[in-house]
């Protein structure tokens, strides 16, 4: 015990909870504050049969974290203090607009993140004995541009700054919608963005200089897995194998991509040579609906939301989704040059915390709804919330009369694993992207900042990753990150 303060520590305040459920506290403090079914009116000393009965139930069903039951307990009380406590108004209201839109709506209107982020620091802080971990550097700067292209892969990024992430570490930054990732690799190159939503090839491409002037870029964390698609146009419905797409046109948002890579791995797998067979063009990702209309493309493998806006528009269908290619394949990141992370180490370090952050929040479902609506407004997505929503959730529908459910359409998970970076490199190597002889794992360390990402998890208080290497499988066949030479000259088709 230090001063006043009494260190809550070891699974401590799981215990203390139980025991103010059962004497003193209301068992409404940990139920669904957003349900109309929830009947949060009786009081701390009821004793009527339900509230004993309820009491018990919500010791048997606590959240299963600490995090998680204060989490709830900030959610109860800002809910109930918008209605004077008066909880036969909340419940008449949560039945008149739904629970869901009530959920989103609140969300938009408050940093509910934001504040239960604080709340639980301040938790940790009395842990600490009423101090902090460590003592808070001063940022060298403050105001930040960060750049962003309009998709659902930079969930993060966008929603850091309606629900408030960039705020809780000390920084004013705007998010910046920008075209497409020429104009967002040329803007970083030229330092108009002190860092950006990339997609994780492009640090690899930029650092070698594969396409652009080299220039040391890193990757600390990537932004999302999955979260992608393959989409066809609705007159190629009975087109459902590849070996059909002789002749078809796809696009793809950009070279060094997963989108291309993965399209490019798909197609090769049936028998197509990507470069002979079909033809890719690069299209910004908020093009690819009109031009599936126009008929400039037959289908593209492109970011959500804009396979779902093709189904919304009645345009398209969706093929397939690449986690069907390759489970947890990574997409996009947030990337930096090295320079401004030397340059601006405390302003770094807290951008990296908040974006650590807010990627641990969008990874829970319960969350989604309410991202969907803070990041389809106009000078975000511009997307109708439905198909953001469809896209987060995973409950769509494929725009061939099907409703699917696939929670994990879309996972955010930060960790920048070393091995997926050499199989980016792998495929850059085997489509002639880079002709010279790569250090595969060197160039993956250096850009793929994974063991400095653990470090920031563990010190937030997140779980991570114990290596930063391992096996991954795509489309059922093993890749051995220790052998990315002869993974390349397994593959009977590749660039000559």
């Amino acid at each position: 015990m230090k001063g006043n303060s009494y260190p809550i520590k070891n699974g401590n305040l799981q215990k203390l909870l139980t025991n103010l459920i059962l004497r003193i506290m209301p068992y409404n403090s940990l139920d669904n504050p957003y349900s109309e079914k929830s009947d949060l009116s009786h009081g701390a000393g009821c004793s009527c049969g339900p509230c004993s009965a309820k009491k018990k139930a919500a010791v048997n069903t606590l959240p299963d974290t600490e995090e998680s039951i204060v989490n709830r307990f900030v959610e109860t009380a800002i809910v109930k203090s918008m209605f004077g406590g008066n909880d036969m108004n909340r419940r008449r209201f949560i039945s008149a607009v739904g629970e869901s839109t009530f959920k989103a709506a609140l969300a938009t209107a408050l940093p509910m993140g934001l504040l239960q982020s604080c709340v639980n620091d301040k938790k940790k802080q009395v842990e600490n004995g009423g101090a902090t971990t460590k003592s808070v550097s001063k940022l060298e700067k403050t105001k930040l541009n960060i750049g962003f292209v309009p998709i659902t892969c930079a969930t993060p990024i966008i929603m850091s700054k309606p629900m408030g992430f960039y705020e809780k570490y000390g920084l004013d930054v705007d998010v910046i919608k920008t075209a497409g990732w020429a104009v967002a690799r040329d803007k970083s190159l030229n330092k108009e963005y002190d860092a950006s939503h990339m997609l994780t090839p492009m640090p690899l491409a930029m650092t070698m200089g594969a396409g652009s002037i080299a220039s040391p870029y890193i990757m600390p964390a990537v932004e999302n897995i999955n979260g992608q698609a393959i989409c066809l146009h609705l007159k190629h419905k009975d087109k459902r194998d590849p070996k059909q797409w002789k002749g078809f046109k796809f696009g793809v948002p950009f070279e060094y991509s997963m989108h291309n890579f993965l399209l490019r791995y798909y197609v090769a797998e049936f028998g197509l040579d990507p470069d002979k067979d079909i033809q890719i063009r690069v299209v910004p990702p908020p093009e690819m609906v009109a031009n599936l209309r126009a008929g400039n493309l037959d289908g593209y493998l492109s970011p959500d939301p804009f396979n779902q806006r093709a189904v919304y528009e009645n345009v398209g269908f969706l093929h397939m989704l690449t986690k069907d290619i390759w489970e947890g394949h990574p997409c996009c990141a947030f990337a930096c040059s090295e320079d401004f992370a030397k340059t601006n180490p405390n302003t770094y370090a807290a951008l990296f915390s908040a974006i650590i952050d807010a990627t641990q929040y969008s990874s829970k479902h319960e969350n989604r709804a309410a991202i969907a609506e803070a990041i389809s407004p106009k000078n975000y997505l511009n997307q109708p919330p439905s198909v953001v929503a469809q896209v987060l959730t995973g409950k769509y529908a494929d725009g061939l009369g099907n409703v699917k459910d696939a929670p994990d359409r879309i996972g955010f998970d930060p960790f920048p694993w070393h091995s997926m970076g050499v199989w980016i490199l792998t495929q850059m190597k085997r489509w002639g992207y880079v002709k010279k002889d790569i250090n595969y794992k060197a160039i993956a360390e250096q850009v793929y900042l994974a063991t400095d990402c653990a470090n920031k998890m563990k010190e937030l208080g997140y779980e991570a990753p114990g290596t930063t290497y391992k096996k991954h499988y795509i489309m059922g066949k093993e890749f051995d990150p220790n052998k990315p030479e002869e993974y390349v000259d397994s593959f009977a088709i590749k660039a000559n």
